[in-house]
């Protein structure tokens, strides 16, 4: 064939292709009937898991994996807003590495409302204002965030999924590197870059501000002046890549939670997560853990973090393999909970890649 040939091929199975996605999204509204009907949630992270599962399996190249599952992630964003207009509330503003991992979550089709704090992103979810938030939750240079995990013991909102997102920083501006005399960025990021910094701006002052995104505004409007954050905020900001993956581990990793209204039904590959307080008694923390060797579970996360509102009392942030539906998760958390002066299961969700 030559090339008008395989140009007017490839027209033909882009009209069949375009042909069926149609028909698939004709049947996803009549399932998005039966979800009202029932008041069912329309966003369900087992099933987006089952549909990625499916279509790897079936992908015989030469498209990669990865490429086959971006297709279907915006393929499925549009279906959910043929079902019903979702509202996805993050830690703005837009061009956050929070909105980053919403986008990647939940395709463009949706709404994406900015919130300027993480308290705000959980009202959202609790008075309905959003159906889903997403909220930093840990990260693999700094730990947990602490903000979020004080905030879920007075929130009424369960985990419904994970997003594992690798993070780079760029340093962004209109001037020179010998120029930089201010760098803008959110406190964490200066402490991911600080040796690349102390190398390469030892005599720059430190500013910091509420997100990486003020940040490159900032480097924008002043002379002098530079921004750590996503490469890919330079162009809309008008500054230019200085230097790129300057964070001082290669592997800087942030996870972050979806927070929504219910608990994601069992796919076989899940993590459970939980808050829970212990008595104050020699070796709590020992009995508390103990369910987990018993039973053969792999605790993937235990973190502990203060009480806001009484002295000397410590709370763990623990997350493990596993569904509450499994009858051994059932009798470790059972044995668990015994231990506990508080006890609190903040989601079950497919296991992020």
């Amino acid at each position: 064939m030559d090339m008008d040939e395989l140009r007017e091929k490839i027209d033909d199975v882009d009209s069949r292709i375009v042909e069926l996605l149609n028909e698939r999204a004709k049947v996803v509204t009549r399932i998005g009937d039966i979800k009202r009907e029932n008041d069912d949630a329309i966003y369900i992270p087992a099933r987006e898991e089952a549909v990625y599962s499916h279509v790897t399996d079936l992908n015989e190249g030469p498209l990669s994996d990865t490429c086959i599952k971006a297709v279907y992630r915006e393929l499925m964003s549009g279906c959910i807003a043929l079902e019903k207009t979702l509202r996805i509330a993050y830690l703005g503003p837009e061009g956050t590495f929070t909105h980053d991992a919403a986008r990647s979550k939940f395709g463009e089709s949706v709404d994406y409302v900015s919130a300027s704090t993480l308290d705000e992103v959980f009202e959202m979810v609790e008075s309905g204002r959003a159906e889903y938030g997403v909220v930093p939750v840990e990260n693999s240079t700094e730990g947990g965030i602490h903000e979020t995990l004080t905030r879920f013991l007075t929130s009424s909102v369960r985990v419904s999924a994970e997003v594992v997102r690798e993070i780079h920083h760029a340093l962004l501006a209109k001037c020179s590197l010998e120029d930089v005399k201010t760098v803008y960025s959110k406190a964490p990021v200066f402490t991911q870059t600080r040796r690349w910094l102390s190398a390469n701006l030892p005599n720059a002052e430190h500013a910091y501000v509420s997100s990486t995104s003020a940040a490159a505004d900032l480097a924008a409007e002043q002379e002098g002046s530079a921004a750590i954050a996503r490469q890919d905020l330079a162009p809309e900001h008008g500054l230019r890549v200085l230097a790129d993956h300057i964070e001082d581990y290669s592997h800087n990793v942030t996870r972050f939670f979806v927070l929504g209204g219910h608990v994601s039904p069992p796919t076989g590959d899940d993590k459970t997560a939980l808050l829970c307080s212990v008595k104050d008694k020699v070796g709590a923390l020992h009995d508390l853990l103990r369910p987990f060797k018993k039973y053969g579970i792999n605790m993937t996360k235990i973190e502990s973090f203060p009480s806001p509102t009484m002295a000397w009392r410590y709370y763990f942030f623990i997350d493990f393999q596993g569904h509450p539906d499994d009858e051994e998760i059932r009798k470790a958390m059972s044995e668990m909970e015994k231990e506990c002066v508080e006890f609190r299961i903040l989601g079950a969700f497919p296991r992020g890649d």
